[in-house]
């Protein structure tokens, strides 16, 4: 308990007033919804279509649709050119990564074919330099990638964060530039939102839902908006995320019963291996209040077995615990073991760190393409 230090004591002083990391039973999902404190939300988001393009092989769409509050969600749908077929869909989740300013352009090419430099520099860096989601189309998949609550199209205006946290955000750049660099708007933007983060977080908290409730609500109207697309197999619908990403991931598996095949890359680990000094490497996003009384992460992300679950876990991710990783993936093969589907689940380690690199990426597409068949269901 190094970051907790002298006060090490607080974990089993919590544990006398609910035990914690119950294990999986038949009120799992209803103590996960009791955390999640997720809004409902309506039939109805009223997609629209705002521009249509192509380029190198791909035909794109720029959709919108209201999450019930907030500006629209902006979202890119991607499939390879003249597609003359119903197509398998699969949601790919851009990450956290600290960079707020961006959501979907992570992960995605879209209309404009410039690459922010900061977009180049994070996909060199955790990617492989592929924008993974433009990859897994021209494999034969219709790809949704939509901003979340927080990034992107649906990203705080800075303007609107409290004055200390913008004064925070200014401080830094000042200091950045006497040190001789520099810090660009966009970059400007990131820091003020990496300090505002808390502060939503306690207006979730207040309002008794939560960060990641939000969040997985806007992906479940995602998976509805692409289950209800034009050439889009309602009954293959799959989902793929890197470390935050893999953390939406692992909830539509946990949760959405139209997402029919998961990849979670480098986002899990058993829970209580965190404790040592790895939470606070994670945002505010990974921890609905009293997680730690719901169960362990492996057994939430099992809520889907039998459904086929695919795990790619970094040996060397600084993140996670090596222990951690090990003992969720001992915890999962056990749950699709009791499941009767020891088969439907596969979780592999590479020798990488906090990443998805192109070897991982093939491992994946191709997971995806034998598992979203036609006999395919959950």
């Amino acid at each position: 308990m190094r970051h907790l230090g002298d006060f090490g004591g607080l974990v089993e002083l919590a544990g006398r007033r609910r035990p914690l990391w119950p294990g999986p039973d038949a009120s799992l999902r209803a103590r996960l919804d009791e955390s999640l404190g997720m809004p409902p939300y309506g039939e109805d988001v009223g997609v629209r279509t705002e521009r249509v393009w192509s380029a190198g092989g791909i035909d794109g769409e720029e959709l919108s649709w209201s999450p019930g509050f907030g500006p629209r969600t902006r979202a890119w749908v991607l499939r390879p050119a003249s597609a003359g077929r119903p197509l398998p869909g699969v949601l790919a989740l851009h990450c956290h990564a600290g960079m707020k300013y961006w959501g979907k352009e992570k992960i995605a090419d879209g209309p404009s074919r410039e690459v922010p430099p900061e977009i180049r520099a994070l996909r060199e860096e955790i990617y492989g330099g592929r924008a993974f989601a433009v990859e897994l189309a021209r494999r034969g998949f219709a790809v949704l990638c939509h901003d979340v609550f927080l990034w992107g199209s649906r990203r705080f205006p800075l303007e609107t964060m409290p004055e200390r946290v913008r004064v925070l955000a200014d401080d830094l750049r000042e200091l950045a530039e006497r040190r001789g660099g520099s810090m660009t708007g966009r970059r400007h933007y990131d820091t003020a939102a990496r300090h505002h983060e808390p502060v939503v977080a306690k207006y979730c908290n207040l309002l008794g839902t939560s960060l990641l409730g939000l969040v997985a609500r806007e992906d479940l109207i995602a998976a509805r908006v692409l289950a209800g697309l034009p050439g889009v197999r309602a009954d293959a619908l799959g989902c793929v995320g890197l470390s935050g990403g893999g953390l939406r991931a692992g909830m539509l598996h946990a949760l959405c019963p139209q997402v029919r095949a998961s990849v979670v890359v480098a986002m899990m680990a058993a829970l209580p291996h965190m404790l040592g000094e790895h939470v606070d490497a994670h945002s505010w996003v990974s921890w609905p209040p009293g997680l730690a009384a719901v169960g362990d992460w492996p057994d939430i992300v099992a809520l889907g077995a039998p459904s086929p679950l695919l795990v790619l876990y970094g040996e060397r991710d600084p993140l996670f615990p090596p222990a951690g990783m090990r003992h969720a993936d001992a915890r999962l093969r056990r749950s699709y073991g009791a499941a009767g589907r020891p088969d439907a689940y596969t979780g592999t380690f590479h020798p990488v760190g906090h990443a998805f690199d192109v070897v991982m990426q093939e491992q994946a597409f191709g997971w995806l393409s034998s598992t979203l068949s036609p006999a395919s269901g959950r």
